[in-house]
């Protein structure tokens, strides 16, 4: 714009320049080179108010005024200065003391100066400046403005995500049955959006934290129900061993003693097993290391099911061999011991008499298999959880529900999986080891 300006301003210097040269007589006239304001000759009339008049050989130079012949005398030094542009016929800009900035031209021969105020112009380009930066400024907050607006709206989704956040947040979670979280809306899960995908990852947490406060409430009830039995295995022992040995000490009876004797061993026993089952759970749970050495499986099993027979005659136990070949195992004799006497246990306590039992040994483990009514459906998902028992009024013995949770314990220990499917008829526990 400020060339555009420009231009049109240097074409109008270059024309006052003509006019001023021209005069009725011409710069020839008979007075000049040394003109007054207000002399026909100069026609200082028809110029601009502002117009810059310089004679350089008569060392005058005037500046229009709106009134003629009140027209405004320049200093020497300005006039001095002006004289100092060259004759090139071009258009030069320069600051004429007191006066401001002017473009001017000189004539050919050097001896006319002619110019215009860049007032105007400048005038012109600042407003465009100021304009601009307004408008910028304003376009700047209005595209702020819609920026907020459309992103908030955007982002509007998001809100609804905290909000379920905080609503879960709000729920009191320490203990206790939580029950069933909230979810993010539908709406708002699309896989194909990124607001979508937020959701949808809030949902799977909370369906996570869900799961694992249901599985801690349960574990709370099992413990709970795990110490009302504890405590009633206990105190009926305790109680025994109390009772007897008061029948002792009033009785200076030796076979009265003895008899007491006897019993409150037996229950000590009792009490000694419970407790080693617990510390063997416990140890367990601690990661400490079992015993590696070969072990005979085939061997092992063999004299499981001889002393099953003795217990339990009235089942009918069976062993399958895999060949004629000994299975062999790595781990601990002792604590594999353990697991085939529990499984049989569990198998001769839970199974009405004639029941058939068979063991059957592989290459990398065994299964225990019987025919009597199973497991309750509702029992067969958390058979191997600790403490987890069926109904004792369908069983001949109670118990604490500790035998197939040290199973699964123990083969974990050796690296090993437990597994157990359970249909009336048919109840198969497989044990799968490392060879």
């Amino acid at each position: 714009m400020r060339d555009y300006l420009t231009g049109q301003l240097d074409a109008k210097v270059l024309d006052s320049a003509d006019r001023a040269a021209r005069g009725p007589d011409g710069p020839d006239g008979p007075d000049f080179p040394r003109p007054h304001p207000g002399d026909v000759f100069l026609d200082l009339g028809n110029q601009e108010p502002g117009t810059l008049i310089v004679f350089t050989a008569a060392g005058d130079g005037y500046v229009v005024s709106d009134l003629r012949g009140d027209d405004d005398e320049l200093s020497a030094d300005a006039v001095a200065l002006v004289s100092a542009v060259p004759a090139d016929g071009d258009v030069h800009e320069i600051v004429v003391p007191g006066h401001g900035s002017y473009r001017v031209t000189v004539t050919a021969d050097g001896r006319l100066v002619t110019g215009l105020p860049t007032n105007d112009l400048d005038d012109a380009v600042e407003s465009l400046v100021r304009l601009e930066l307004a408008l910028g400024a304003l376009a700047v907050v209005l595209a702020g403005m819609a920026g907020t607006a459309v992103v908030r709206r955007q982002l509007r989704p998001l809100a609804d995500v905290a909000a379920t956040a905080h609503s879960v947040a709000e729920q009191p979670l320490g203990s206790g049955a939580v029950g069933e979280l909230a979810r993010v809306p539908d709406r708002l899960t699309d896989p194909t959006t990124e607001v979508g995908q937020v959701g949808q990852a809030l949902n799977t947490l909370l369906e996570h934290v869900e799961s694992s406060l249901d599985a801690r409430h349960r574990s709370e009830q099992q413990v709970r129900q795990f110490v009302a039995d504890a405590s009633h295995e206990l105190r009926t022992p305790l109680t025994t061993i109390a009772g007897y040995t008061e029948l002792a000490r009033r009785r200076n009876d030796p076979e009265a003693t003895a008899t007491a004797l006897a019993k409150v061993e037996e229950e000590a026993a009792r009490m000694t097993a419970l407790v080693e089952d617990m510390l063997l759970l416990a140890r367990l749970d601690a990661g400490r290391p079992l015993a590696q050495e070969p072990v005979d499986l085939t061997k092992l099993l063999l004299e499981a099911v001889a002393d099953a027979r003795v217990v339990a005659p009235d089942h009918a136990w069976h062993l399958e061999l895999d060949g004629d070949v000994p299975v062999e195992v790595t781990g601990d004799a002792d604590r594999l011991h353990q697991v085939v006497t529990n499984l049989l246990t569990n198998a001769r306590k839970y199974t009405p008499a004639g029941t058939t039992v068979t063991v059957a040994v592989d290459h990398d483990g065994f299964e225990v298999r019987d025919d009597g009514p199973g497991f309750p459906p509702e029992l067969v998902p958390v058979a191997f959880e600790r403490f987890s028992r069926g109904d004792a009024s369908r069983h001949r013995e109670g118990g604490l529900g500790l035998g197939l949770a040290l199973v699964q314990a123990i083969v974990a220990a050796h690296g090993g999986t437990v597994t157990l499917t359970s249909d009336p008829g048919d109840t198969r526990i497989r044990v799968q080891l490392r060879p």
